[in-house]
């Protein structure tokens, strides 16, 4: 398999285009500089080697003028508007113990961030970014900084994998990509010297102290890192917020940037905010899978008093123990985590729950050596929780999820995608263990998995879906010692081992996929799951034996990717792309922490948009809807195949084209000006210094110079961005009087004249596209089989009058009053005999991709017989009458929507915002 990416996603372009117009006005250039080794026989010999680094002409002005047109283009809130280029900074210790006197550091180089969800294509977006930054300027190095083992191996498979696709784009441009590896340091002069665009992917932890490699001088008199430094790298750092410490801070500001640009969903401080997808807008635009929790929790678990110590919090005079226990609420009894102290009632803090009335009054809370001891004298320690159904429940969880696993199994059946699960364990020795000879044997999650495997197997709703045996589908990704033994990973610390670990999972990912291996239930340890997921992970269940503190967002980004099919394709069905989480909570507590944290790290409210896994139910067509006569009717009518020719003259596209340039606004010269600041030196009562502020006066004076420019051969650079002839292109170009303008800003420019023609080219292939049918050639029916799946029921309406139409509910949009409003009223109308609403499958093929009208329908006329067929696209009733208000993708899909219905007979197509519009 071959994983394949699609180019025009618009969100990707718009993040990727928004750091491409933060450099708005740089010349397409590179810097050469020389670095010297000496000869350390001699002591006097000097060789000297030229090299390629990067090079920024824009004033900060200039990156502050262009910074906040980006951030009002993607409408960013007004706290989110930089009033001026924040720079890097970090406190530089002083070097003498215990001293805490420091003193603050501030970088002179640029920092921007861009937020992007989990799943949504970060990685592809910065990688291409390196790309379109060298084609716009020219830019040649780049250094890729990642805080872990994880994250880098990411990065590599992601290199790997996209490296046809760019190349394909990007017309082979050359590149080089390579990891930073301490023995290989002649790879560093390579990264310096070469005139291609280099990639160095490097660890954080590789240059953070001064005993690092890569900071020692060697034989040749020069530190390896002078390499990078003098190449004034972009630097790309991904997950940023594993590096704001200090120290970590200074490392990346001694790479000597050009400019940082900083990814992450879950930035910690955002320094010059450029682009925003957040959670709520990444799953509203059906960028991520759907999140439903399937709740594995015990209820009327009055067998014994369950107390489990979570967690310890010291303050200066006491301490308190985290605790989880049973409350009885009012909904029942249920299992919580409650504050307690020494003195406290368990009896009382659970809300008068009779299995804690004698003996449970805390008595001593020891955090040193993690444990609570009660009156009774029952002493309790952190990690080993006493009483209630702890393995009932974990063993219910991995049956729940092998459960889930099957039922997705059968409804992708056929379709060609492998359906993946995967379980989060916090202790190894559940999984696998040794006996007294050092041999393997399983751990009791591995037994309760086949036992629940070979169940769920043999069950005739599932007979024959997969034929691998128990011990072939799963498999355990842990770290191992010298000995070969598997060992808990650290969170905190990644070592050559861990390397073993990540190895396995990165870089099999596409074999993982592949239907043909029997692997699909991986059992991996929770420190992982940072920096891994796979796009076909389906069902994800963390078996901790006490509380995690994982973050629920950490937890089900490993699988928020959206599926991919054989071909390495990806699908885009909403109802496929459906995440369950195997959770040890009720859904309403999961949910809410989930929430809570999205508004805690976004400042967005989610609410409403985590699914009950309980809450969904099964579209399915009537009983004979083959043999439906209104169906059949409509159907003959709308069912015929067409195919489109583009018909335009290159006259008319350069007329529209010049049209368009000659009422182009002015390309006018930047304004190169200094400006004088009067600095105010801001004292306390006593006249101590505190702060060095700025004021700008009536004394500043303004001064526009003029600069020359070399001129680039614009043409072929249009040329490679439109596909035109170089003659049509210097025709346009020629007649529009324009050309002289080129002088004042060549690239704004060029980047005008393309952006012109490409919007007239798709104006004038849309105006002359002509449908024509193809003989013999339908749509089949069984696109309305496809159309069968479960779904939630806050997207469905459920159909009253089954005689109207095909399915017992109507999929809709639950974000879509519109959609949701015409499919009531085409329910309750008379005048509407039958409606259907189209299959995904069901599209019309365009110059710009497939369009997928909503709906078919029959209508009647008061009074009249006759029946009228129409094929509807529902929009906002405003949008509706006035498709300016639409966008131009969206616009132009439907004008030629209306040329492929006129061909067909009978049928009328109309953009409605109701049924009510439905006229001929």
């Amino acid at each position: 398999m071959k994983l394949q990416f699609d180019k025009n996603q618009v969100y990707q372009l718009q993040a990727i285009q928004s750091v491409i117009d933060l450099f708005d006005g740089q010349p397409l250039s590179n810097s050469d500089f020389e670095f010297s080794m000496a000869d350390t026989n001699s002591g006097s010999i000097t060789f000297t080697e030229a090299g390629v680094g990067n090079n920024l002409a824009l004033t900060e002005e200039e990156l502050l003028t262009n910074l906040n047109k980006v951030q009002k283009e993607n409408e960013l809130r007004e706290d989110e508007i930089s009033p001026a280029i924040e720079k890097l900074w970090y406190n530089e210790d002083v070097s003498v113990k215990n001293v805490l006197e420091s003193k603050s550091i501030v970088t002179e180089f640029p920092n921007y961030s861009v937020e992007m969800e989990t799943g949504s294509g970060k990685t592809y977006v910065y990688l291409r970014s390196i790309y379109e930054l060298n084609k716009v300027y020219g830019f040649k190095k780049f250094v890729i900084v990642v805080p872990s083992v994880a994250i880098r191996e990411g990065v590599i498979k992601s290199l790997q994998i996209t490296f046809d696709h760019f190349q394909e784009i990007y017309e082979n441009q050359p590149a080089d990509y390579r990891v930073y590896d301490s023995g290989r340091l002649t790879d560093l002069g390579n990264f310096a010297k070469s005139n291609a665009i280099q990639i160095l992917v490097i660890n954080i932890d590789s240059f953070t102290k001064d005993v690092n490699v890569i900071n020692q001088v060697r034989e040749s008199g020069i530190k390896p890192i002078e390499y990078i430094q003098k190449s004034n790298p972009i630097v790309i750092i991904d997950e940023p917020q594993n590096m704001e410490t200090d120290i970590r801070k200074r490392a990346i500001a001694n790479l000597n940037p050009l400019f940082t640009l900083r990814y992450s969903a879950t930035h910690k401080n955002l320094y010059n905010l450029v682009y925003k997808l957040d959670p709520v807008k990444a799953y509203d635009l059906g960028l991520v899978k759907q999140i439903e929790v399937d709740s594995v929790v015990a209820r009327n678990d009055s067998s014994g008093a369950f107390i489990s110590v979570d967690g310890f919090r010291m303050a200066k005079k006491s301490v308190t123990a985290k605790v989880s226990i049973f409350v009885n609420e009012k909904t029942g009894v249920q299992k919580k985590q409650v504050s307690a102290k020494v003195g406290d009632n368990l009896y009382k803090i659970s809300k008068n729950w009779d299995i804690y009335k004698d003996g449970y009054v805390i008595n001593e809370i020891d955090a040193d050596n993690q444990f609570i001891e009660f009156s009774s004298g029952q002493i309790v320690y952190q990690g080993q929780p006493i009483g209630g159904l702890t393995d009932q429940i974990l063993r219910e969880m991995v049956d729940a999820t092998v459960e889930n696993h099957f039922k997705k199994e059968k409804e992708l059946h056929g379709k060609g995608i492998k359906v993946l699960s995967i379980f989060f364990i916090d202790r190894v020795a559940n999984y696998r263990e040794y006996d007294d000879t050092r041999n393997t044997v399983q751990g009791k999650f591995a037994e309760w998995f086949e036992e629940s495997y070979t169940k769920w197997q043999s069950m005739p709703a599932y007979r024959g879906l997969m034929s691998f045996k128990a011990n072939e589908v799963h498999a355990g990704y842990f770290s191992q010692d010298k000995a070969g033994k598997y060992k808990d990973t650290k969170e905190t610390r990644t070592t050559k081992d861990d390397d073993d670990t990540f190895n396995l999972i990165m870089r099999d990912k596409e074999r993982l996929l592949d239907e043909k291996v029997p692997l699909r239930f991986i059992f991996s340890h929770s420190a992982l799951r940072e920096g891994w997921d796979n796009p076909n992970v389906f069902q994800i269940c963390t078996l901790n034996e006490t509380k995690s503190d994982i973050k629920k967002r950490q937890e089900i980004g490993r699988g928020l990717r959206l599926c991919v099919d054989q071909t390495g394709a990806r699908n885009l069905d909403r109802a496929i792309n459906r995440l369950t989480i195997i959770a040890n909570e009720a859904y309403e507590s999961f949910s809410k922490a989930l929430q809570k944290e999205i508004e805690d790290d976004c400042g967005v409210k989610f609410e409403g948009r985590i699914k009950n896994a309980r809450a969904r139910t099964s579209v399915r067509l009537k009983d004979k809807w083959m043999e439906d006569a209104l169906f059949l009717e409509l159907w003959e009518k709308i069912r015929a195949k067409t195919k489109y020719k583009v018909d335009y003259s290159t006259k008319e596209l350069i007329a529209n084209c010049v049209a368009a340039l000659q009422a182009m606004p002015p390309i006018e010269r930047p304004v190169i000006y200094r400006e004088k600041n009067v600095a105010k030196f801001i004292r306390d009562a006593k006249g101590k210094l505190i702060e060095l502020g700025g004021e700008q006066k009536g004394s500043k004076e303004k001064m526009v110079k003029e600069s020359n420019y070399d001129i680039p051969n614009f043409i072929a650079y249009i040329q490679s961005k439109t596909e035109l002839t170089r003659d049509t292109i210097t025709q346009i170009v020629l007649k529009s009087n324009r050309l002289g303008e080129i002088f004042n800003n060549p690239q704004l420019f060029m980047d005008s004249v393309v952006r012109i023609i490409k919007q007239e080219f798709d104006r004038i292939k849309i105006n002359g596209i002509q449908y024509e049918r193809i003989d013999g050639q339908v749509y089949k029916m069984k696109l309305f089989e496809a159309a069968e799946i479960e779904q939630y029921l806050e997207n469905l309406m459920e159909v009253k009058k089954q005689a109207k139409t095909l399915y017992n509910y109507i999929a809709i949009d639950s974000l879509s009053s519109p959609e949701r409003k015409f499919a009531e009223d085409c329910e309750s109308r008379d005048d509407i005999l039958f409606y259907v609403k189209l299959p995904r499958t069901f599209v019309v093929k365009t110059p710009i991709g497939p369009y997928n009208p909503d709906w078919a329908l029959i209508k009647k006329e008061d009074g009249e017989d006759a029946k009228i067929y129409f094929v509807a696209e529902t929009k906002d009733p405003k949008a509706a009458k006035d498709h300016t208000l639409l966008r131009d993708r969206e616009r132009l899909k439907i004008a030629c929507a209306e040329k492929h219905f006129k061909v067909i007979d009978d049928v009328n197509y109309r953009v409605v915002g109701s049924v009510s519009d439905l006229k001929v």
